[in-house]
């Protein structure tokens, strides 16, 4: 296993955008690769997803990839996994934010173990507050969510229930003044109700990752990597 590190919130390659939110972590220990400035954009939803749900998260998060955003998301179970096994899929990094210490005997859920190694294989990182040896904990969970929207410059919900953990990661999105994204659902699915609630609270409706790429005013996928270079 590639060794654990640590940084601290002095450090000059603590993230940028992260160290500007309320209550940043003052260490941070990650396996893989850190960078300093990078073009993040999160990525949450259910646990118990959908066919609907799977497939939007594969396709959108694909080509937000290919388009050179970094895919931040919670390694959970769902829609997490997904998000970031469409970024191993395309060859392309990802970072994980845990709840968990990084060591292999306390990730969580284990059975993402495998995902985590291609993550770091691909040039992506693993990222948590909690030293080596800490298991996951009711807190650490939703105060991990805040990590993630802290490193992105926006937050994509695509699937959520009410009082979902998705939405803590929403509201952390909001009150950092990030960009909220939000797919919409069927008015009787329950995993759509989160999301489109969310809509209705000022979330940018999207249906199509190029409305994501217009909102962070990268609207084509041709020479993207070389763009958002200069926008950091």
């Amino acid at each position: 296993m590639d060794e654990i590190k640590t940084i601290s919130i002095e450090d000059d390659l603590y993230p940028e955008l992260l160290r500007t939110i309320n209550n940043p972590p003052r260490t941070l220990y990650y396996r893989g690769k850190m960078q300093k400035n990078e073009f993040c954009l999160g990525v949450v939803g259910a646990r118990l997803y959908t066919n609907y749900g799977k497939q939007v998260t594969a396709e959108m998060t694909g080509h937000l990839a290919q388009a050179g955003l970094t895919i931040v998301s919670g390694l959970a179970l769902g829609i997490d996994t997904f998000a970031h096994q469409a970024c191993i899929d395309k060859k392309k990094r990802t970072i994980a934010v845990l709840g968990t210490g990084l060591d292999e005997k306390s990730i969580y859920p284990n059975i993402n173990i495998g995902l985590t190694r291609e993550i770091i294989l691909y040039g992506g990182c693993l990222i948590s507050e909690l030293p080596p040896g800490s298991p996951g904990s009711k807190f650490s969970f939703p105060a991990r969510n805040r990590i993630i929207s802290g490193l992105s410059r926006g937050v994509l919900i695509i699937e959520a229930k009410n009082k979902s953990g998705s939405l803590i990661t929403a509201r952390y999105a909001f009150s950092q003044n990030r960009i909220v994204f939000a797919v919409p659902g069927p008015i009787y699915s329950t995993n759509a109700a989160g999301t489109n609630e969310l809509i209705k609270r000022g979330a940018k409706l999207v249906d199509n990752f190029t409305d994501i790429l217009q909102e962070l005013n990268l609207p084509t996928l041709e020479n993207n990597n070389l763009r958002i270079k200069k926008l950091l």
